[in-house]
Parts: C-alpha cells; sequence; structure tokens
C-alpha cells in the first residue's frame, strides 16, 4: 500500500457514485480537499442544481442522507458534503502505509512512462545570473518530483554550442586585447564573459567585426569541421563553470546534447525542406516562413524558418531537436521563460507541419530580480548567480556562528553551505512559476517562516530526538491517541501531494507541504511529550515519521538536510 488515504477515497467515490445513480444523475461531480477542519474531502453541490432542478442544499442534505460508508461518515455543510474519517482509522491506516514503505513512503508505483525533461540550455557565454536562476532549480524539483512519483525521467540540457551568441564569444576569445579588466574570479564563465562583453560592444561599433562573426556562423552552418571544433573548445570551459555554479544548487543532468549535431547529422536539412512543403510555406526575398495567421498573436505571424542565405536559425534548429526528443521519449517537457511563449507556440506549430502528432508540454516561469542595495558581491548590470549562492552561504554563516558557537568550523562551513543553498532552492520554488519573484533575503533564511532553514530545522530536531531515544526506533503500528492522529493526519497527505505535484507540474505545493509538515512537527512536539513519557515507544515512532516525510520532501525540492543545524 503506498497511499494511506486511498482506501478512504475509493470508499467515497463508491458511494457517491451509486447516490448519482440512485437520484438520477449522470454529470460531472468532483471531490474537493475542505479547508482545514472540515472533514477529509468535500462534494460541492452546485454543479448537480441546474440538472436536478433543486437547491445545491438541498441536494447535499440529500446525499448526506443516503451515504453510508464503513470507515467515513458524511454531513451538510450548506451546499457541500463534508466527508469525515471515524476514529484514528486514518492515523492507523499511515503506519501501516509507513511500516510497509520504510524510507520510500511517500513514492507510487512505476508509471511505465518515459519523460524526457530538458531544462536550463542558457547560451554559454558566461556565467547564470540571477533572473533565470528559477529555469533549473524549477526543472530539477520537477524531475525528481516525477521520479519519486513513478515516471522514468531523463533531464537534458540542449548545449547551444552554435549560433551567433556563441559565435561572439569565440570571435572575442580570438581577438580580445590582453589588458581586459580581471575577472573576480578565475571560474572560466567568469573568465571568458570579458571576451563575449568587449566582442559584443565592437559589434555594434564595427561592421567589420560584424561581417567577421557572421562568417564564423556560415563556416558553422556549411558543417565545416574545423569551425566546429574550434567552437566546442572554446564553449566548454564555459559551459564547465556554468555547471559548477549548478551542482552547488544540487543540480545535475543525466545527458547533454549539442546544438551543433543537427547540422552536421542533416536533421535540420530535412526541416527546412520539410517545412517547404507545408501549404502554409511562403518565400519572401529568399527567406522561408511559416505563415501562421490566426495561428498565433504576438509581434509577427511569421515563422522564418530559413534566411535568405540558405542558412538555418535556432528556432529551425530547436525543431530538428524537438524531432529528435520526441523520437527518443513518450512524453517531452520543458522548462522556459515567460518571454519565449510565442516561440514555443510557433514550435508546435512547425512541428504539426512536419506530420508530429505530439507536441512538448511547456511548464512557464516568471523571472526573478533583487530588491536594490541587497547585494553587495558585485556592481553593474547583471548579478550572477554564483554572487547570489555566495552571499547566501556567507549570511548563513552569521546566523549559524550566533546559534551554534559551539561546533567546530567545518562543520559551520557545512551547515552554513546547506543553509544557503537550501535557502535560494526553496525561495525559488515555493512561489507559483508563473508569477515574479523579488528574492529577499530577510524571508529566504528566516528560521521561523516559509522558509528551507525552517524545514531544515524541524529535520535536525527530529534526529536530534531520535538520538537522544538511544535505541534504534523500529516502524510499529499502533492506535494513535487524538493529537498523535491530528499529526498522522498531515503525514498522511504526502503520497497525494506527490501525485499532485507531478500531475498538475506545479513543484511549488511540495514546498508548502514540506512546511506544513514541519510546523506540524513542531506543534506536536511542543504538546506531546516524547523523550520519557509513557508513550515514549509510540512518539519515538512519529519523530521517525517526521523526520522520513522532512527528508524525502526536502530530496524532492533539491535541498540539503543535515542532522543539526
Amino acid at each position: 500500500m503506498h497511499d494511506p488515504q486511498e482506501a478512504f477515497v475509493e470508499e467515497i467515490e463508491e458511494g457517491v457514485g451509486r447516490i448519482m445513480a440512485d437520484i438520477g444523475y449522470s454529470g460531472e461531480w468532483v471531490l474537493e480537499v475542505p479547508p482545514e477542519g472540515m472533514g477529509f474531502r468535500a462534494l460541492p453541490c452546485f454543479p448537480l442544481a441546474s440538472a436536478l432542478k433543486k437547491a445545491p442544499g438541498e441536494i447535499a442534505s440529500d446525499i448526506a442522507g443516503r451515504y453510508s460508508g464503513d470507515m467515513t461518515i458524511s454531513e451538510t455543510a450548506g451546499p457541500y458534503v463534508n466527508f469525515s474519517i471515524g476514529g484514528t482509522a486514518l492515523g492507523r491506516k499511515t503506519l501501516e502505509c509507513l511500516e510497509g514503505m520504510g524510507p520510500r513512503y511517500g513514492s507510487l508505483p512505476s508509471t511505465g512512462m518515459s519523460i524526457l525533461l530538458e531544462h536550463t540550455s542558457a547560451n554559454p557565454n558566461g556565467p547564470l545570473h540571477v533572473g533565470r536562476t528559477r529555469n533549473p532549480i524549477i526543472g530539477d524539483t520537477m524531475a525528481r518530483i516525477l521520479r519519486f512519483a513513478g515516471d522514468d525521467v531523463t533531464t537534458e540540457y540542449y548545449v547551444n554550442d552554435v549560433g551567433k551568441q556563441v559565435a561572439i564569444l569565440v570571435w572575442g576569445t580570438d581577438n580580445a586585447p590582453s589588458d581586459l579588466p580581471p575577472a573576480e574570479t578565475d571560474k572560466a564563465d567568469h573568465v571568458r564573459v570579458r571576451a563575449y562583453q568587449w566582442a559584443n560592444s565592437r559589434m555594434e561599433d564595427d561592421p567589420a567585426v560584424a561581417s567577421e562573426i557572421e562568417s564564423l556562423i556560415d563556416g558553422v552552418e556549411a558543417g565545416d569541421a574545423g569551425t566546429i571544433s574550434h567552437f566546442a573548445g572554446i564553449v566548454k570551459p564555459v559551459l564547465d563553470g556554468m555547471l559548477q555554479s549548478l551542482a552547488r544548487l544540487n543540480i545535475t543532468y543525466d545527458s547533454f546534447i549539442n546544438e551543433s549535431q543537427f547540422i552536421v547529422n542533416g536533421d535540420v536539412v530535412d526541416v527546412v525542406n520539410g517545412l517547404k512543403k507545408s501549404p502554409i510555406a511562403a518565400e519572401e526575398d529568399g527567406a522561408w516562413f511559416l505563415d501562421m495567421e490566426g495561428l498565433v498573436h504576438g509581434r509577427s505571424t511569421k515563422f522564418v524558418f530559413a534566411r535568405s542565405s540558405g542558412t538555418s536559425l535556432y528556432t529551425t534548429r530547436d525543431i530538428a531537436y524537438h524531432k529528435d526528443k520526441l523520437a527518443r521519449a513518450e512524453a517531452l517537457i520543458d522548462i522556459l521563460g515567460e518571454d519565449h511563449k510565442l516561440q514555443a507556440t510557433q514550435l508546435g506549430h512547425a512541428l504539426g507541419e512536419l506530420g508530429e502528432e505530439r507536441r512538448p508540454e511547456v511548464v512557464f516561469y516568471s523571472f526573478v530580480s533583487l530588491p536594490e542595495g541587497k547585494m553587495s558581491t558585485r556592481k553593474g548590470v547583471v548579478v550572477y548567480m554564483d554572487d547570489l549562492i555566495d552571499e547566501a552561504v556567507e549570511l548563513a554563516r552569521e546566523e549559524v556562528e550566533s546559534r551554534r558557537p559551539d561546533i567546530d568550523e567545518t562543520k559551520k562551513a557545512e551547515i552554513a553551505e546547506a543553509v544557503g543553498v537550501g535557502a535560494i532552492r526553496y525561495n525559488m520554488i515555493r512561489v507559483q512559476s508563473e508569477k515574479k519573484i523579488v528574492f529577499k533575503w530577510e524571508e529566504a533564511l528566516n528560521f521561523d517562516g516559509d522558509s528551507a532553514p525552517f524545514a531544515q530545522y524541524a529535520f535536525a530536531r527530529a534526529s536530534s530526538i531520535i538520538a537522544k531515544g538511544g535505541k534504534d526506533v523500529s516502524w510499529k503500528v499502533f492506535e494513535p491517541d487524538n493529537e498523535e492522529a491530528r499529526f498522522l493526519e498531515v503525514i498522511s497527505r504526502f503520497p497525494s501531494v506527490v501525485r499532485d505535484c507531478a500531475e498538475t507540474r506545479r513543484p511549488y505545493r511540495m514546498a508548502g507541504y514540506v512546511h506544513d509538515v514541519a510546523v506540524a512537527f513542531n506543534q506536536f512536539y511542543r504538546d506531546c511529550k516524547v523523550i520519557g513519557s509513557d508513550r515514549e515507544e509510540e512518539r519515538l515512532v512519529l519523530v521517525k515519521a517526521a523526520r522520513t516525510v522532512l527528508g524525502n520532501g526536502l530530496d524532492l525540492l533539491g535541498i540539503p538536510h543535515p542532522d543539526q543545524i
């Protein structure tokens, strides 16, 4: 048994289904999770009123009067039927599930679904910056949750190793003077971005430079092995530096694929030739485009896929890449900034014109900003991800110094890194993807608020209590008292939350749930004595349950959870 709530939900669904048949209703109905204190599930009766020609409250009373269940009971609350679980049945069922699943509690059976999830894929022309930090965090968190929910997930980084932005980097690296301003760090991405910035400025001021950069692009488009190899040699150190930053946030990838591959193997040519056959394809001044009038809404309905020079565009190569991905997985998920909505829509229509029936599923996110004056590590237009991480760890170290002066310096550094990284990841994921974030340190590093440190501290407290218990706590099924049953009700939600986050692609809900568990555990610990109580053994089991769920939940969020903070 994976989900302790499943049997209760099934009983309610079967009971309500029978009642709907009895009262002659064949339309749709849905069970909702009601606000806390309003029961286990609720049936809103508004949708039934028109078909049954009765007031919603009257329908609710009728359904409640007809309902009978062995494990659940019903009552009317205005236009709702609220279903509750009698006694401590859910608590006991949760303990049974914990006993059976152990450290894998919350995970779901294999779905057999293969998913290719692409995220980050930033141009390797310099360090990652704060504004795009949500992309890898959302992508990595989503992959972790989907795997825990039973999907077979591959995370992939699409390396833009060709194209104009990389050509600017290559030209700048080849031609930059030796007296460029020094980089603040010796990481390759920070070192080489200076050449990119210098070249970008030169290109804008000097048409000859722009022409040389275009010649580099032409060489790549022609599939020249020497040019492509030269590009790769300059891109790799920059990408390595970016990946070092991401690894510090616990983000890694299963596979990498180069954009140049689709030029070399001929896939881009196949895409161009295929799109030219589309009934909505047209030519203008030698350039080819799809006329998407009525299909897309944006600054232009012309989707150009081949320049007049015969060279392809990034979007053309992206189509070739997505055709390749569709051949490798049953479902695709792309994590994209909100500024890519038009491009994503155009891509979907272009794939359709090539005969592809499936489309990538896109999770869009809004960007991150910082309040003025909050970042002191850099001055300039952009704040890099490395700066954000360093600042987070430095501030976390100050907090650790004040809270734990008794531990050695190595341990302080480990805890500070865990808290700093956790603060960034949690604060980026806890807000719905579509909403903008203003990153504030006082929120991210608040040990008493909706934050990673709050949940990490709850995990550390649970670890400490178990250690003080002085025994290897084994799972034990027992009849919980009322306070214990209330705490177990929160624990029982974990598999359902995993399923919901996976199905809706909304990882922010996992952050909210982890916070709920931390709050519930703190309340339980405050109200129920554990060590030295007459129910010490049973309550140590509940502390172990809290530690398991907090640990698994933090793992799904990619957040470290040391045993002491």
